[in-house]
């Protein structure tokens, strides 16, 4: 059995939180294309992003001056990323002192974070419509690629810890 030790599950959280961002992210590219769609004939645009959103609300008044479209979208991969990072880290330190979190090789972790996040948080917040005003087809792919997000962060999570043993 592995001790619980704080620092180590928030480096194996991060770890997994950053990887499971990124198979997020092909995860829904993927569902969009099979399903032929794009993102705005769903109902999303680039420039509606929440996370391109959220760049734009922290980094405007900093620079004084409107970012530019590839400013916009590399900030709002930072904050993707950023997100996803943070969120697992509090997972990877939940799952060093409660490991039956882990069950379900992290799919429910990102059945939480879709619900909390994507479906109730986003939208109260201003940074996206609710999911009721969205098309089925790109909330089906919100929801699978945070399935994604939650079993790539748990499997990377899980092999970073057993290494950092002890």
């Amino acid at each position: 059995m592995i001790r619980p030790v704080l620092w180590k599950g928030v480096a194996a959280g991060v770890a997994g939180g950053l990887a499971g961002s990124w198979a997020m992210g092909q995860m829904h590219g993927l569902i969009v294309k099979l399903t032929g769609g794009s993102a705005s004939q769903q109902g999303q645009s680039q420039a509606e992003d929440s996370t391109v959103k959220t760049a734009r609300t922290v980094v405007q008044p900093i620079l004084n001056r409107q970012l530019t479209p590839v400013e916009a979208r590399a900030g709002g991969a930072i904050v993707h990323y950023a997100f996803g990072s943070s969120i697992a880290a509090a997972y990877g330190v939940a799952a060093e002192f409660v490991p039956q979190v882990t069950s379900g090789a992290g799919a429910p972790m990102g059945a939480a974070v879709w619900l909390g996040a994507h479906v109730i948080t986003v939208p109260a917040l201003g940074l996206a419509p609710p999911v009721t005003q969205s098309h089925a087809s790109f909330e089906i792919a919100e929801f699978f690629a945070h399935l994604a997000y939650g079993c790539a962060t748990e499997l990377v999570r899980s092999g970073v810890r057993r290494l950092l043993r002890g």
